[in-house]
Order: C-alpha cells, then structure tokens, then sequence
C-alpha cells in the first residue's frame, strides 16, 4: 500500500469514488447478539445504543428497523487520518447538489454513506470534484 496522501489539492484529484453494491443502512440496538446477527460492516457504542452500519437486508433479519437507507461510497484514494480538508470539501460538494451524508473515515480511505435514491448524484458531485481538482492543478 502506498504512504497516505495528506495535501488537500492532491487529495481531491485522486478521489476516486466507487459505488459499493447493495443496499445499506443505519440502525440501532443495544443487544450484542443482534449486533452480531447484523453482519455490522461499522459500529459505533454511544450511551443511548451501538449504531450499526449494515447490509440492509442483514440489518432488516437480526430484526433491526432500518433509520437510514443508503449507498456506500468509497473513496479509494489512501488519506492520511492528519489531511485537512478533504472532508470539508467532500461535504460542500454534496451539500451544494443537496445531498445528505454520513462520512466515516477508517485507516486507508473514508467512506461516505448517502440517501440511497441520491447514489448517482453524490457520483455525479463527487467526479466533478475530482475533476475540477484535477483541471486547476493542470491550470498552475
């Protein structure tokens, strides 16, 4: 795996998002075996529950109500956990079309989860982003 990248500019045009198949989504509970059950692909303990970030279909036959239906995006490109700004801009970009979004980041890339019926946009914004990156930095 190559060093993470930390400069926003190079960041943004190597974005490189890729739709995750299937359906997604946030719920809720407090018991561990139903966490188990959910095949989680991400948790997070708060105080009031653990948050799952499941298939949608694990999520719906460990009996856990779907709060969120989404699509998952990964960006691909390896960010360094110490880069300023990628999020911001990522979360401008899909603010700016409407979109709503979850962003989770892990060791080697961030991961966004969005309206499941806005995948193709959030796509749309986030090439754009890549791109005009891509252009300005061919611009200097």
């Amino acid at each position: 795996m190559s060093d993470p990248i930390r400069e926003l500019p190079r960041l943004l045009r190597s974005l490189r998002p890729e739709l995750q198949p299937g359906v997604w989504a946030y719920a809720t509970c407090a018991d561990e075996a139903q966490v188990a059950r959910s095949k989680p692909l991400a948790l997070f303990r708060e105080a009031e529950a653990i948050t799952v970030v499941a298939r949608e279909e694990d999520a719906r036959a460990a009996g856990l109500e779907p709060l969120f239906r989404c699509a998952w995006i990964a960006l691909t490109v390896h960010s360094d956990l110490e880069a300023i700004g990628m999020t911001a801009a990522v979360a401008a970009a899909l603010a700016e079309r409407g979109i709503a979004c979850n962003i989770v980041a892990a060791a080697y890339h961030d991961h966004l989860f969005v309206p499941i019926e806005r995948a193709g946009d959030a796509m749309a914004a986030l090439q754009a982003l890549q791109g005009s990156a891509a252009m300005r930095d061919a611009a200097e």
